[in-house]
C-alpha cells in the first residue's frame, strides 16, 4: 500500500465514511509509527519521532519507484502529521473518558453497596456446632442447652440464664459456646454468671453455658470489655494468645487482635492480675498493662481511659495515632479492606469522630491535614499521600 493510498483512507475516515476494515487498516498502520500516547511529557518527543518516521517511510517508498520528490510529498508529510495529532489527541479523550467511566462506575457500586457503619451483628456457635446468626432471629429464646436458656435480648445483647430445680437436662462441664463478631459488627452479652460482655468488630469469645469448678475461664481473640460479676470463690479468668487476666470482679478492657502481636489489658475499676509465661503484673485502675507476644516482660503504663474505651461509646478517638492503626480500626467497623500506594510512615492523626456517620466522613476529616489521601474503590480504601 502507497502513502497515498493511506492518505485517501484517512480522508474516508475524516468523512465517516470508512468500513470497519479500513479503519482497522489505518489504525494498524498509524500503530506502525511506534505512537507513544500515555505520557503528556511524552507526546513532543513522540511526534518528532513520528515526522521523521513519515519522512522515511515517504522517501523509501519514493526510491522504490523511482519518483521524484515533490509538492504531494510534503503535502502528505503535514496530513499525516495532522493525522497523527488527531490520533494523539482522540487517545488522550479516550482515556479520560475511559477514567470517567470507571469512575462513574465505581460511584454507581458505591451506591448500591454502600459503605456502612457497623451494628449488632453476631454469630452464635453451640457446643453442637450448629451456627444462629443473631441478626437474623427474632428475640426470645434462640436454644437451649439442659437447664440454661440463651435469649436474645433487644438492642443486641444476649443472656444466658440458668433455671433452678432438679437436674433433669443438666448440661456438662465441658459444653462451650462461641460468640463471633465479624468486620462491622458489635455485641453485647451476658455470661451465664452474670458477667456483662461488650465484643468489638472482628472478635470472638468462647465460654462454658455454665460456670463449674474452681475458676470461671473464656478465652477471648479481638477486643472486649467486661464488667466481671463478683465471685470470691471462683476468680474470672481471660485467656488470650499471649497472656491471661485474672480478676474477682472488676472492670476492664482487653485488646488482644493476633495482627497486633501483644495483649493490652486496662483496668478501669477494682484489681487485675495480667500473666504470661515469663512474668505477672498487678494494675490499678486507669493503668495499662501490655503483653508482648512470645512470652515477653510486661510492661505497664497510664493511660487516656476515654480514648481506650471510644470503641464501646461510639466513637474513635485518635490522640498522634499511627494511620496504621487508625486504618486497622476503620478496616474493622466498616468492614473495608486497606491497600497503600505511598509510604505513609510516621504520618499521625488526631481526633474524634462518630462511628455512626458516613465513612465518606471521615475519611475527609483526616484529609483536611493535607497529609493524606483516600480514595474508594468498592470496599476498598485506597492510602495515599
Amino acid at each position: 500500500m502507497t502513502p497515498e493510498y493511506y492518505m485517501q483512507l484517512y480522508e474516508k475516515y475524516l468523512l465517516g465514511s470508512c468500513t470497519p476494515e479500513e479503519e482497522e487498516l489505518l489504525m494498524r498502520y498509524q500503530d506502525n509509527f511506534k505512537l507513544r500516547n500515555n505520557n503528556d511529557e511524552l507526546l513532543s518527543a513522540a511526534d518528532k519521532k513520528l515526522r521523521a518516521d513519515i519522512y522515511s517511510r515517504i522517501h523509501t517508498s519514493a526510491e522504490e519507484n523511482n519518483k521524484p520528490r515533490s509538492i504531494k510529498f510534503w503535502w502528505w508529510l503535514a496530513a499525516a502529521a495532522i493525522l497523527c495529532g488527531g490520533l494523539i489527541f482522540g487517545g488522550l479523550l479516550i482515556k479520560k473518558q475511559r477514567e470517567a467511566i470507571a469512575d462513574q462506575t465505581n460511584i454507581a457500586l458505591i451506591k448500591k453497596n454502600p459503605i456502612k457503619p457497623g451494628a449488632n451483628t453476631a454469630i452464635l456457635t453451640l457446643a453442637n456446632g450448629i451456627s444462629i446468626a443473631l441478626d437474623k432471629v427474632g428475640n426470645g429464646v434462640v436454644a437451649k442447652a439442659g437447664n440454661t436458656a440463651i435469649r436474645k435480648m433487644k438492642n443486641g445483647l444476649l443472656a444466658y440464664t440458668t433455671t433452678t430445680g432438679d437436674n433433669k437436662g443438666a448440661i456438662v462441664t465441658d459444653a462451650l459456646n462461641t460468640i463471633t463478631i465479624p468486620r462491622g459488627g458489635q455485641y453485647t452479652i451476658t455470661l451465664p454468671d452474670g458477667t456483662s460482655v461488650w465484643l468489638n468488630s472482628q472478635s470472638s469469645l468462647t465460654f462454658p453455658v455454665a460456670f463449674k469448678g474452681s475458676e470461671r475461664r473464656v478465652s477471648l481473640t479481638g477486643e472486649a470489655y467486661f464488667e466481671v460479676a463478683k465471685n470470691r470463690q471462683m476468680p474470672f479468668i481471660v485467656h488470650t494468645g499471649n497472656a491471661d487476666v485474672k480478676v474477682l470482679g472488676t472492670h476492664f478492657n482487653v485488646k488482644a487482635y493476633q495482627e497486633d502481636n501483644a495483649v493490652k489489658t486496662t483496668l478501669l475499676e477494682g484489681s487485675v492480675s495480667l500473666s504470661n509465661s515469663s512474668s505477672s503484673a498487678l494494675l490499678v485502675p486507669g493503668e495499662q498493662g501490655i503483653a508482648e507476644a512470645a512470652g515477653g516482660k510486661i510492661t505497664q503504663k497510664k493511660v487516656n481511659i476515654n480514648q481506650v474505651m471510644a470503641w464501646k461509646s461510639g466513637y474513635f478517638i485518635f490522640r498522634e495515632d499511627d494511620i496504621h492503626d487508625i486504618m486497622k480500626q476503620i478496616s474493622r467497623w466498616y468492614d473495608v479492606d486497606v491497600e497503600y500506594r505511598s509510604n505513609v510512615s510516621n504520618i499521625k492523626f488526631g481526633g474524634t469522630y462518630s462511628k455512626n456517620k458516613d465513612i465518606n466522613e471521615l475519611l475527609k476529616g483526616l484529609e483536611l491535614t493535607g497529609l493524606v489521601h483516600f480514595k474508594i474503590e468498592g470496599r476498598r480504601i485506597i492510602v495515599m499521600t
